[in-house]
């Protein structure tokens, strides 16, 4: 079981005593209008922990889990790449541990599963967000048009961002 050690946070696998603590920040306003889920959120949180094209780590801050960071790839050698998911407490936006955790992350894909390339597609309206993975390197490739639904039933952009590993910003 890898655990990974940012300036911060701490991220490690998550297991299923993890499951109430982030249902509960998914079920949280600010994180539903993004992440959305049925509405059983513990049950689509063990569903993504049962898919092994998605690697899930819990987000522990002072020894409490505060989110749920994870990721998947792309294997093909011609295409090979990973890519980034992040939801964390709102109570705890803006205090470096978003910036904190994806770094920790994209340094773990960078360094020790040799991706040269990373991902991340936050809600084009969604500029904390699109702030905190600049900050870690990533650079906007541009508009995903009418990329998800919204809680509201309507179509919104998605912005695509990349990350080249020698763009990290360690």
């Amino acid at each position: 079981m890898t655990v990974l050690h940012g300036a911060f946070v701490v991220l490690r696998p998550t297991i299923a005593e993890d499951i109430l603590a982030l249902a509960a920040i998914r079920a949280t306003p600010e994180v539903r209008a993004r992440w959305r889920g049925e509405d059983d959120l513990a049950a689509d949180i063990a569903a993504d922990l049962q898919d092994p094209d998605i690697h899930a780590l819990t987000v522990h801050y002072r020894q409490r889990a505060v989110g749920m960071i994870q990721w998947y790839s792309e294997e093909d050698p011609d295409y090979r790449h990973a890519g980034i998911d992040l939801f964390l407490d709102p109570t705890l936006h803006g205090n470096g541990l978003g910036t904190d955790a994806v770094r920790t992350l994209a340094c773990h894909l960078i360094d020790d599963h040799g991706y040269h390339r990373l991902v991340i597609d936050p809600a084009a309206d969604n500029t904390a967000a699109i702030h905190c993975y600049a900050k870690v390197g990533f650079q906007p490739v541009g508009i995903m048009r009418q990329y998800e639904r919204g809680l509201d039933g309507t179509w919104h952009d998605g912005l695509l961002m990349e990350l080249l590993a020698a763009e990290l910003m360690r």
